[in-house]
């Protein structure tokens, strides 16, 4: 296992969970998830629940973040947050550019970029999301829009040492609809080759994850691709039992 591609198993619970569910949650799986050298599980819970996710989890071998941020240290940008304020929470990740954001709020790529840039200057491991609609797959568009989505994204950086994209096919998320293991591993080898290409000497070492719709019943079959460092899980993850099943903690089938 190359230890710059350690997997990570990320819980994306987008607008779920206020602070009592929060700190619930996080108690229980800090019991229920030892401490395992071969992956990395990290939560991602709303703004306003990470104070508590933090105290139930701190001092612990589990990792939270949050689901987005704005690019400037501080200012007039009512309802942001700033890469400083996660710090201080204790986040060691930040999602940019999920598909929800693009799609709902329009975030552009010069936007991500922006992100990624403030959150490794902060320290933060920044996760930048890409992926296809329904319809840019069927025409063919996939590597032309996950091309454009990097070169922006990532546009003007080199290789930073936490820095992890997300492969999520928007035509998976949330629709019961999953990229089949062979058509995960197809777009990730292509983003580990185009990862090297733009970035330079160490590009190809980025953690990939896929997202979209991953579930207890198929993690196993998409992390055996040898180019799916793991996984970032939305509906799924808000469910104790198959996040932990997901995280790879408890047997098959359980």
């Amino acid at each position: 296992m190359n230890p710059a591609r350690l997997p990570l198993v990320a819980g994306n619970w987008k607008m779920f969970k206020g602070q009592a569910e929060t700190r619930a949650f996080c108690a229980a799986l800090r019991n229920r998830v030892p401490a395992r050298s071969d992956r990395e599980v990290a939560v991602f819970p709303p703004f306003t629940s990470l104070p508590a996710a933090a105290a139930a989890l701190q001092d612990s071998h589990l990792a939270w973040g949050a689901q987005n941020m704005h690019w400037e240290k501080q200012g007039a940008f009512t309802g942001e947050v700033a890469a400083g304020f996660l710090v201080e929470m204790g986040c060691r990740y930040v999602l940019v550019g999920h598909s929800e954001r693009r799609a709902l709020f329009a975030e552009t790529d010069e936007a991500c970029n922006h992100k990624v840039r403030a959150a490794l200057a902060a320290g933060l491991r920044p996760v930048l999301c890409c992926g296809e609609t329904l319809e840019q797959r069927e025409a063919g568009q996939t590597f032309d829009v996950l091309a454009a989505q990097l070169g922006g994204g990532l546009a003007g950086l080199s290789p930073a040492p936490g820095l992890v994209v997300a492969y999520e096919p928007v035509w998976a998320i949330g629709t019961g609809r999953t990229a089949t293991p062979a058509q995960a591993g197809e777009v990730h080898s292509w983003l580990r080759d185009r990862l090297g290409q733009q970035l330079g000497p160490g590009g190809s070492a980025v953690r990939v994850l896929y997202g979209g719709s991953v579930k207890p019943d198929n993690v196993d079959r998409l992390l055996a691709e040898p180019d799916v460092d793991g996984v970032l899980v939305g509906g799924a993850s808000i469910e104790f039992d198959a996040f932990v099943r997901i995280a790879g903690f408890a047997p098959p089938g359980r």
